[in-house]
C-alpha cells in the first residue's frame, strides 16, 4: 500500500473512542526521525502493559502520524501504545535502524511510567518489516538482550513479517541487506533460543509480498525451542489486511484485533 493512501486511510478512519493521544512528536534521541507518539486508554486504574508497535514499510519509507488507527485501537484495548520513527534506507542501512529501535524502547522503559504505563510488562509488536524489527528485537542478543530490557518484554506480536528470506533475492532485501558480512545473522529465525519470549505470529495466506512461509517457519523454529508460539493463518488476507484489520472499518475482514487483544491479555495482565 502506498504511503500516501496510508494516510489518507488513517485520516478518515474513525477511531476508537476509549483511547486518545497523549503525547505527540516527542524526542527520543537526536536525529530527526527519533521521534516518537503516545497512546492511552481514556480511563484507566493505575498503570497499565505496554505495547511498543512498529511499522513497516520496506525499511524506506513510513511515518508514525500514519498508524493513529492502530494506536488508538491497541490503547483502547487497556494498553499504553508508543509508536516511533527510526531511520530509513538510504540514510542508514542493517542495523541502523534496529539501533534506533533499542534507543526508542530505552527511553519508553524510562519514561513511560508518566503516561500510565508500566514498563515491567511490555509487548513488542510490529507489521511487516516492522515486524522484523521486533522479532530482531527480542531474539538478537546484539539489542535489547546486550542491556538487560529483554526481561520486560513479556511477548511478541508479529503481523505480515519477514523472518527467514535468505539468501536475499529481491531488490528491498538486496537493498537492505546485500552488504552484511554474515547474511545469516540478519535474520530473525537464526536467533531462536529456549530464552525468546512467547509470540503471536499472523499472516494473510494471499501475501504476495512477504511470503507466508516466513511465519511458518519461525513458528516452527520456536516449538522447537520449547518457546509458546500462535500461529494464525488469515485465508482471505493478503499483506496490508493484517494490519488495516486493527481499524474499525476493516475489522470485518478478519479477527485480527480480537486475536491481538486475546494474546496480550493472556500474557501482558496479572
Amino acid at each position: 500500500m502506498a504511503l500516501s493512501l496510508l494516510s489518507v486511510f488513517n485520516t478518515l478512519s474513525p477511531k476508537d473512542r476509549g483511547s486518545r493521544l497523549v503525547a505527540r512528536d516527542v524526542a527520543y534521541g537526536p536525529g530527526e526521525r527519533h521521534r516518537l507518539d503516545v497512546y492511552a486508554p481514556r480511563h484507566a486504574d493505575g498503570p497499565v502493559p505496554v505495547v511498543f508497535f512498529v511499522y513497516g514499510g520496506s525499511w524506506m519509507d513510513g511515518d508514525r502520524h500514519n498508524y493513529g488507527f492502530a494506536g488508538r485501537a491497541l490503547a483502547a484495548l487497556g494498553y499504553v501504545t508508543v509508536i516511533a520513527d527510526y531511520r530509513l534506507v538510504p540514510e542508514v542501512e542493517y542495523p541502523g535502524f534496529l539501533h534506533d529501535g533499542v534507543m526508542a524502547f530505552d527511553w519508553v522503559t524510562r519514561h513511560v511510567a508518566q503516561y500510565g504505563g508500566d514498563a515491567r510488562r511490555m509487548a513488542l509488536m510490529g507489521h511487516s518489516a516492522g515486524a522484523y524489527n521486533a522479532a530482531m528485537l527480542a531474539l538478537d542478543p546484539a539489542y535489547l538482550r546486550r542491556n538487560g530490557s529483554i526481561d520486560r518484554v513479556r511477548c511478541v506480536v508479529g503481523l505480515s513479517g519477514p523472518y527467514d528470506f535468505f539468501p536475499f533475492d529481491g531488490p528491498i532485501s538486496l537493498r537492505t541487506f546485500g552488504a552484511v558480512p554474515e547474511p545469516r545473522m540478519t535474520q530473525p529465525i537464526n536467533h531462536v533460543t529456549a530464552a525468546a519470549p512467547p509470540m503471536l505470529l499472523g499472516h494473510g495466506e494471499r501475501d504476495q509480498l512477504v511470503h507466508p512461509r516466513n511465519s511458518v517457519a519461525l513458528a516452527a523454529r520456536l516449538r522447537q525451542a520449547g518457546v509458546g508460539v500462535e500461529h494464525v493463518r488469515y485465508p482471505r488476507l493478503g499483506h496490508a489486511e493484517p494490519l488495516l484489520a486493527l481499524s474499525r472499518p476493516a475489522r470485518g475482514l478478519a479477527p485480527v484485533l480480537a486475536d491481538v487483544e486475546a494474546f496480550l491479555g493472556r500474557h501482558l495482565r496479572p
